[in-house]
C-alpha cells in the first residue's frame, strides 16, 4: 500500500468529511491563514472579488481545503476543475461563462493546464472577457464574451512549470510547507473526536511522527489505526496499537514506506548518480511520482541528493537501509 499516491474516491470522501469548516479550525500554516483572512475581509468590505490566488506546495498539505475556505469566506460557491480536465478553449469557455459574480474557480494541478489555455485565461483574469472562435481556419470569426468578475484559485505542486506571465497575474501567491509534528498531532486529535475514536496523546504523536509532515497521510494512518483498534476490541487507540498498525503498514520512524526504501536501495545498488528515467524504471514508478512525491521527503530527511549528473544516495541513506557505504565515503556527499 502506497499512501502518498493520488487518493482514490474513498480517501477523498474521508478527507472531505474531516475538512475544517472555517479558517479558525484550520490547523497550521498560520501565516498563510492570516494573509488570506486579511485579503478576504478587505475584498468583502470593498465589495470586490478577491485577488487571484496561487497555492503551491507538495500534495496533501491542504491546498484544496484552503480553496474551500476561501470560497466560504467570500460567501460564494466553489467551482472545481483541474488542469488535465481542461483540454481545449471550449472546455474553459463554458466554465468561465457560467460563473457568477465574485465566484471562486478552483483549478487543481494548474501546472498541467495547456499553455494555450494559460494565454486564454489572461483576458478573463484581467479584462473579464474571452474571445471565442466561431469558425476555425484562415477566415475564422471570433466573438468576445463578457465574464463576470471572479477569483481564480490555482493549486500546483510544480510552480516552476507555470509561465512567468501566467504566474504574475496571481495577486496572492502562498507556498505551503510540511507541518510540524505538533500541528499534525492536533489535526489527528480533532479528527479522532469527529470520528468518535478515543486517541491517546502518545498514539497521536507516533502517528504524526510517521506522516511525512502531511495531514493527508496522517489522516490515512488514523484510518488504519482505528481499524486495528476496532478488530482487536480496544476501547481506545493507545501507543502499542498505533505502533502495531504503522509496523503492519511498513512505515518507519522517518515516514518512509517500502517504495521509498526501494528508491534508496536502487541508488545504493548503482553506486553512482542515476537519472530520473533510469531510476523510475528501476523501481517501477512513474517519473512524476518520484519527482513530486517521493524525492522531496527523501531530500528533507537528508537521504537523497540531486547533482548535475543525477540522483545519489547520501551516507545517511546507507545507514538507514543497513547497507555498508563504499570505502571512499568520508561523510561528504559521494560522486558530487
Amino acid at each position: 500500500m502506497v499512501f502518498h499516491d493520488v487518493p482514490d474516491a474513498v480517501d477523498r470522501e474521508f478527507d472531505r468529511s474531516l475538512r475544517p469548516n472555517s479558517f479558525g479550525e484550520f490547523v497550521g500554516q498560520a501565516q498563510i491563514r492570516d494573509n488570506l483572512g486579511i485579503a478576504i475581509r478587505a475584498a468583502r468590505e470593498r465589495s470586490e472579488p478577491l485577488d487571484h490566488v496561487l497555492l503551491c506546495g507538495p500534495p496533501g498539505l491542504g491546498k484544496t481545503t484552503l480553496a474551500h475556505l476561501i470560497a466560504q469566506g467570500m460567501g460564494v460557491d466553489l467551482v472545481i476543475t483541474s488542469g488535465p480536465a481542461l483540454g481545449a478553449p471550449k472546455d474553459l469557455a463554458g466554465t468561465l461563462t457560467r460563473l457568477q459574480r465574485d465566484q471562486v474557480l478552483f483549478v487543481d494541478e494548474i501546472h498541467r493546464l495547456p499553455k494555450a489555455l494559460e494565454e486564454y485565461l489572461y483576458s478573463a483574469m484581467e479584462d473579464h472577457a474571452i474571445d471565442v472562435v466561431l469558425d476555425p481556419g484562415p477566415s475564422g470569426r471570433s466573438v468576445r464574451l463578457g465574464v463576470q468578475p471572479f477569483t481564480l484559485v490555482g493549486a500546483t505542486t510544480r510552480e516552476g512549470l507555470l509561465t512567468a506571465p501566467f504566474r504574475s497575474r496571481f495577486g496572492i501567491v502562498e507556498r505551503l510547507e510540511p507541518y510540524p509534528i505538533a500541528d499534525l498531532e492536533q489535526i489527528l486529535l480533532r479528527a479522532a473526536v469527529r470520528l468518535q475514536v478515543q486517541l491517546e496523546a502518545e498514539a497521536a504523536h507516533l502517528c504524526a511522527q510517521r506522516s511525512r509532515g502531511t495531514p493527508r497521510m496522517a489522516l490515512r494512518i488514523l484510518r488504519r489505526v482505528r481499524d486495528l483498534a476496532q478488530v482487536t476490541g480496544k476501547p481506545a487507540v493507545d501507543a502499542a496499537t498505533a505502533r502495531d498498525a504503522v509496523d503492519r503498514l511498513r512505515i518507519d520512524h522517518l515516514g518512509l514506506e517500502e517504495v521509498d526504501r526501494r528508491v534508496l536501495r536502487a541508488l545504493i545498488q548503482r553506486g553512482e548518480a542515476v537519472g530520473l528515467k533510469t531510476l523510475a524504471a528501476m523501481v517501477d514508478e512513474a517519473e512524476d511520482t518520484i519527482e513530486e512525491v517521493l524525492e522531496p521527503h527523501l531530500i528533507r530527511c537528508g537521504l537523497l541528493a540531486r547533482t548535475a549528473r543525477g540522483r545519489i544516495a547520501t551516507p545517511q541513506a546507507y545507514a538507514h537501509v543497513g547497507a555498508e557505504p563504499p570505502k571512499h565515503h568520508t561523510g561528504e556527499l559521494p560522486f558530487a
